[in-house]
């Protein structure tokens, strides 16, 4: 069997068309569409052109629409006003507002928990990042029924309002479960 060489034969040719390529068909004429758009331009330019030209010579005071409004605009006389069909409005004028007095009672100062440990260390880690954010927080230690817990505390706050801002301010800086409580 004898070798065949591949490299000496020519390709075959790609029967599918580029569709990149333009088809080389020579052009048998026009079609109607074109020539329904060049007669309509032949008819468009030259109409629109007559009509500048012939409204190029006219004055603004020869229009007659304007002089309809001005006769109309010279008149000064205000209509009539409508009588009103609805009461609240004489109502609204006899009425008097009556004003509540009422006096804000002040809860009491607040202190702000942010953690209960069972060790001093925790404690005393908790109240370093606390003071890294600008806040002074105390530690103090409660003895429970079963062992002793030390809590980190920020206050007193005489509004709450204050204790709030403060724990945003912890919650912006990663400490987050602070809890506001009334003092005791």
């Amino acid at each position: 069997m004898a070798h065949q060489d591949y490299v000496s034969r020519s390709r075959a040719k790609n029967k599918k068309q580029s569709p990149y390529k333009k088809n080389e068909q020579p052009a048998e004429g026009t079609s109607l569409k074109v020539k329904l758009i060049a007669a309509f331009l032949i008819v468009a330019i030259p109409s629109f052109g007559y009509m500048l030209w012939s409204i190029k010579d006219v004055k603004p005071d020869t229009v007659v629409a304007p002089k309809v409004i001005k006769a109309k605009q010279k008149t000064t006389e205000l209509p009539e006003l409508p009588e009103e069909k609805w009461t609240y409005v004489d109502d609204l004028k006899s009425k008097e507002v009556e004003v509540g007095e009422y006096e804000v009672t002040q809860k009491g100062p607040y202190k702000m928990q942010c953690g209960s440990f069972r060790t001093r260390k925790q404690a005393e880690s908790l109240k370093a990042k606390i003071a890294f954010t600008g806040l002074e927080a105390q530690v103090s230690k409660a003895t429970g029924t079963s062992s002793v817990w030390y809590k980190v505390y920020l206050g007193p706050y005489v509004k709450k309002r204050e204790a709030e801002k403060d724990k945003h301010k912890l919650k912006n800086n990663s400490v987050h479960g602070c809890k506001i409580w009334g003092w005791d």
